[in-house]
């Protein structure tokens, strides 16, 4: 369920060679959206606030299940009984929290979760103590010949991506993450104010629609290739990893590990490739 929106308006000033003028300007919307696990038989169903993460209103649905997803809460589709909005009396931000109500026979056990209840929408893994808290436990194993993806659809992924972002032609203030294939076509974009957002509304939308792993796509991100972006990529099975940014160490670390191959600073004919270059065909290849 998609929440329509994205954006807002303000009145500003603009300045351009020493004149003002007063204008209209979009911004990227940004608004808190609350996780709440019900787990339990009916009569002892126990509700927990999971976490909250500041995010772009929109494809909320896809967000929650692509972080219980991610974290390892849950790991199918059959798990779920349902998503839902929270719009009983005395909520005042019902559009803000969502529910995920879990099958009675799925386990669920708050304590064990490393993650503070608070994440904002950049900090992605704050308050994780250590790698080993951090990583998922992965269970689908990376293919290690497929996809194949020439150098030049490398480079030329994220004008793509950047082609298709509509909320930032608008705000200019978004991050997004698409899937693409290995010809270079793509197949479904999200944007948000949260780069990690961004990955967990497009694996809980592929997650939703019972598709995971995703071992034949290639996902782009618009930033950096974060330690949390390159796990959750791993945990939906995806194999390539191609950002405008750069990696950090921890994140190239995760790729060798798992076998995945990371491209960084892909812009125009160049990029760099942290890990698995057995995957890029040359121009010609």
């Amino acid at each position: 369920m998609t929440r329509p929106g994205g954006t807002s308006t303000a009145k500003v000033w603009k300045v351009h060679e020493d004149r003002g003028t007063d204008e209209t300007d979009q911004l990227a919307a940004e608004e808190p959206m609350e996780i709440r696990v019900t787990s339990g038989r009916a009569r002892g169903a126990k509700t927990t606030s999971l976490s909250v993460t500041m995010r772009t209103p929109g494809h909320d649905f896809e967000l929650a299940a692509g972080f219980l997803f991610t974290e390892g809460i849950i790991e199918d589709k059959k798990d779920l009984l349902r998503i839902e909005y929270c719009t009983g009396p005395g909520v005042e931000q019902e559009y803000n929290i969502v529910s995920a109500i879990l099958r009675p026979e799925v386990p669920f056990d708050p304590a064990h979760l490393e993650r503070h209840v608070y994440m904002t929408s950049s900090c992605g893994v704050c308050g994780k103590t250590s790698l080993e808290a951090v990583r998922v436990r992965t269970r689908f194993s990376m293919p290690h010949d497929r996809p194949k993806v020439k150098t030049g659809t490398i480079g030329a992924l994220p004008d793509r991506l950047m082609a298709r972002q509509s909320l930032f032609a608008k705000t200019g203030g978004l991050h997004a993450a698409g899937l693409f294939d290995s010809l270079g076509n793509l197949e479904i974009l999200r944007e948000d104010v949260g780069r990690h957002n961004a990955v967990d509304k497009l694996i809980g939308e592929r997650f939703l629609a019972g598709r995971i792993p995703l071992r034949e796509a290639v996902l782009v991100v618009s930033g950096r290739a974060s330690f949390e972006i390159v796990q959750k990529a791993a945990v939906a099975g995806i194999p390539f990893v191609v950002a405008v940014g750069a990696p950090t160490n921890l994140a190239v670390e995760l790729a060798r590990e798992v076998g995945m191959t990371l491209v960084g600073f892909a812009r125009g004919d160049r990029f760099n490739a942290y890990a698995g270059r057995e995957r890029i065909l040359g121009s010609g290849g």
